[in-house]
């Protein structure tokens, strides 16, 4: 059974970096995309960004230009830069085993208990 642990997670003032870290354990081999999700508040969770074994990477548009996602095998890091209010949620990281890139959340089987990130004056 794959198994997620996220770290990073903090308190930042508007414009502050985080910097979360997803290692996982229970799994030898490569697993297929690695994922950051985020849940605010009363909302949905939403893919923040992806990333493959092979070097693809996708990120959502409104953070791309803040955000930064790199791997190295099984394990994942977000950089978090320019953090804004709207950035506050839970994040996620979440994996799959099958070869398909996805951004749907509920084609992840393996999930963490997320780190909070909370961006305030």
């Amino acid at each position: 059974q794959v198994q997620l642990v996220e770290s990073g997670g903090g308190l930042v003032e508007p414009g502050g970096s985080l910097r979360l870290s997803c290692t996982t354990s229970g799994h030898s081999s490569t697993l297929k995309s690695m994922a950051w999700f985020r849940q605010a508040s009363g909302k949905e969770r939403e893919y923040v960004s992806v990333a493959t074994p092979g070097g693809g990477r996708i990120i959502k548009l409104s953070v791309k230009d803040r955000f930064t996602i790199t791997r190295d095998n099984n394990t994942v890091w977000l950089q978090m830069n320019s953090l804004e209010p709207e950035d506050t949620a839970r994040y996620f990281c979440a994996a799959r085993l099958a070869e398909a890139t996805t951004t749907n959340p509920d084609d992840y089987p393996f999930w963490g208990r997320g780190t909070q990130v909370t961006v305030t004056a």
